[in-house]
């Protein structure tokens, strides 16, 4: 557009705009990463503004990441190395001499190769910086550690599955890092009770704590309670945790408001009731896979007037408790009930009939409830955002159409597994409001009731209809005409869609994710229009869809930029095909198996071209002929090889069609 204007000497339309129009264009392509780069190339003064006015960045390569990028963006606060599975000490001590003033978090949650000296270099040259994420760090030690310590206007650390690190390491952090406000420690197998005590002791802002699988006992409790500030404790599978120990504290954390003792096996009502006494304020509570919810357990919730959130996932539940659970939780409004044991239409309806303010409710796999629960359900809870009730086989079909009817305010719904027909799903578009529809081994669906949903859902942003067989290119067009927004659409198994759904979906243009695994009739051209429509793609299953080749490579190397994980196991592709998508930046994870246009030569090929993979599934006959000196270099760049050796497996389905099976 610039060179045109030149060309007829026409003066520069952007040339007008003030900094402040530029800065808000500039703001509105905050989420776009392509449209930004597009902006910074109009011209110099867009490049200088887009430069100088950017404050979060996520690296794709460490390589480019030093040469170029620290001299071009001086002003960044949070650096996201999540792309970059290696980053070495240099990169760190080079962050630290750009960014010493401005640099205010870093995440290497998925990064590995650096150490104490790269931290350190961090933690004394950016005295801003307050908040790292070290996740699964796990060659870290307390060397690292006591280089953290360094970081004195920390507030937020998590240092989950650090698994060398221990009660020394911690116990420095605490003493350096007293502002700190937001600590995980989960899986840090080598922290016990003196570790944690310390933070509790020395780290009095402590707002969140995450102590999930950490071998301690109730003996670090005290401090802890006795934190002012806390409001979140995490205490997920602390086994170490029992009754015996709990009722001997005599502290109470009136501040709390988030509580998940989830996983705990040696504790019951009786102990939750001495770890929670005091807890007025206590609003979230998940006791998921450890307790029996019995009238016992539910009077221990009655001390919390302000609970709204209690998560039982995976429990024994008798009606009692439900019941219980009712009288006691005046302020509920999110109950979480998957694959719970002992739920009946007896004692979900006293709850639904006394909380009519509930908003999200979670039934999966409770197998025991009938077409009694949802009409309580959706009569007493017509102002419900979010119902899961995946395979819950004793509901009838006809009952769901009572969703459609009476729950209009549904953003979220998963009716995964059920026995659930078009006359429901026609009534369900009625909630026009809908964001999420999950739909997948509904096998009596077809076009007639997904046409109403593209109709009648504009807003929708996730659809999944895994093995809906009875879905074609009519109801597909008739959701992607409809749904502009649409952000994740799983057509895995659907078996008679072709190349045309994925034409029309090519107009989604904010489409991240596209399952279509197991479609024998897609094939390049549609995989053509989607890589060539929908530019955000990350994730892409394309696994058996055996009529997708190079010809469908090409256009996702040119196009999808933003990819970031692919299965091609079962395609056709070759290794000019695979060669080609070695060129996309982003691609972190591969599956590829039993691809047989491929040679060694050329996976080995592509492998090498792929700067940043993290991860890559392949089939165990090829890891005697890939050399070993580039699985050396791949993993040193920190890519991590899964060899499976899964048989190869085909039949025929009664149209001629090639089927193969397994999920």
């Amino acid at each position: 557009m610039q060179q045109d204007h030149q060309s007829l000497n026409l003066p520069n339309p952007f040339e007008n705009l003030t900094e402040e129009i530029i800065l808000n264009i500039l703001d509105y392509l905050n989420d776009d990463p392509q449209a930004k780069k597009s902006f910074s190339l109009v011209n110099k003064p867009f490049h200088f503004i887009e430069s100088t006015h950017r404050r979060f960045l996520r690296p794709l390569q460490t390589d480019l990441f030093v040469h170029g990028t620290l001299r071009r963006y001086p002003q960044i606060s949070h650096l996201d190395f999540t792309c970059c599975p290696r980053v070495e000490d240099d990169i760190l001590v080079a962050v630290s001499d750009a960014y010493r003033v401005s640099l205010r978090a870093i995440d290497l949650s998925k990064s590995r190769f650096f150490s104490n000296l790269g931290l350190s270099s961090l933690a004394v040259k950016c005295a801003g910086l307050v908040e790292m994420d070290l996740s699964n760090a796990t060659e870290l030690t307390d060397l690292a550690a006591a280089a953290i310590a360094e970081a004195k206007n920390l507030e937020r650390l998590s240092l989950a599955r650090c698994k060398l690190i221990s009660d020394i390491g911690i116990g420095c952090i605490a003493v350096g890092c007293k502002k700190l406000r937001f600590v995980c420690l989960k899986w840090c197998l080598r922290v016990s009770d003196l570790g944690v005590g310390l933070i509790a002791m020395k780290c009095k802002e402590i707002q969140s704590l995450d102590l999930s699988y950490l071998p301690v006992t109730e003996k670090c409790l005290p401090p802890i309670l006795q934190l002012q500030k806390l409001k979140e404790l995490i205490l997920v599978g602390c086994s170490g945790i029992d009754d015996e120990g709990l009722v001997t504290l005599k502290h109470e954390c009136k501040e709390l408001e988030i509580l998940n003792i989830s996983s705990i096996h040696n504790v019951s009502h009786i102990g939750l009731f001495s770890l929670t006494n005091g807890m007025e304020r206590l609003s979230y509570l998940s006791l998921m896979y450890g307790f029996d919810v019995t009238a016992d357990l539910a009077k221990c919730l009655q001390n919390f007037p302000a609970l709204q959130f209690i998560k039982l996932d995976g429990c024994q539940v008798t009606c009692a408790g439900m019941k219980a659970i009712a009288d006691c939780c005046a302020s509920l409004n999110e109950l979480s009930l998957c694959k719970c044991t002992g739920v009946t239409d007896e004692g979900l309806s006293s709850i639904t009939e006394k909380h009519n303010g509930l908003k999200k409710l979670d039934i999966t796999c409770c197998r025991e409830i009938t077409h009694a629960s949802l009409d309580s359900i959706t009569s007493s809870c017509s102002s419900l955002i979010s119902l899961k009730m995946e395979s819950c086989s004793l509901i009838p079909e006809e009952a769901f159409i009572l969703i459609g009817q009476r729950c209009l305010s549904l953003e979220e719904l998963d009716i995964t597994d059920n026995e659930f027909t078009d006359e429901g799903l026609t009534s369900i578009s009625r909630c026009s409001k809908l964001l999420s529809l999950k739909m997948g081994i509904c096998m009596k669906i077809t076009d007639n009731g997904l046409s109403h949903v593209g109709m009648c859902c504009p807003r929708l942003t996730q659809l999944d209809l895994y093995r809906c067989i009875g879905v074609t290119d009519v109801g597909i067009m008739a959701v992607a005409n409809g749904c502009p927004a649409l952000e994740m659409i799983n057509m895995a198994y659907c078996d008679k869609v072709t190349d045309t759904s994925l034409v029309c979906l090519s107009k989604c243009l904010k489409l991240k994710a596209l399952e279509i695994r197991g479609s024998p009739r897609v094939s390049s051209l549609g995989l053509s229009a989607i890589a060539e429509g929908c530019r955000r793609l990350t994730l892409l299953g394309i696994k058996k869809c055996h009529n997708i080749d190079d010809t469908g490579m090409l256009p996702l190397a040119r196009c999808s930029q933003c990819l970031q994980q692919i299965n091609l196991s079962y395609c056709s592709v070759t290794d000019v095909g695979l060669m080609a998508l070695a060129s996309i930046n982003r691609l972190q994870n591969m599956t590829i198996l039993h691809v047989t246009g491929l040679t060694s030569s050329g996976l080995a090929a592509a492998l090498f071209a792929c700067q940043g993979l993290r991860k890559v599934k392949l089939h165990a006959t090829f890891k005697a002929s890939i050399p070993q000196a580039l699985l050396n270099h791949m993993e040193a760049r920190g890519c991590i090889f899964h060899w499976r050796n899964k048989a190869f497996q085909v039949c025929t389905d009664p149209k001629g069609w090639q089927l193969y099976l397994g999920r």
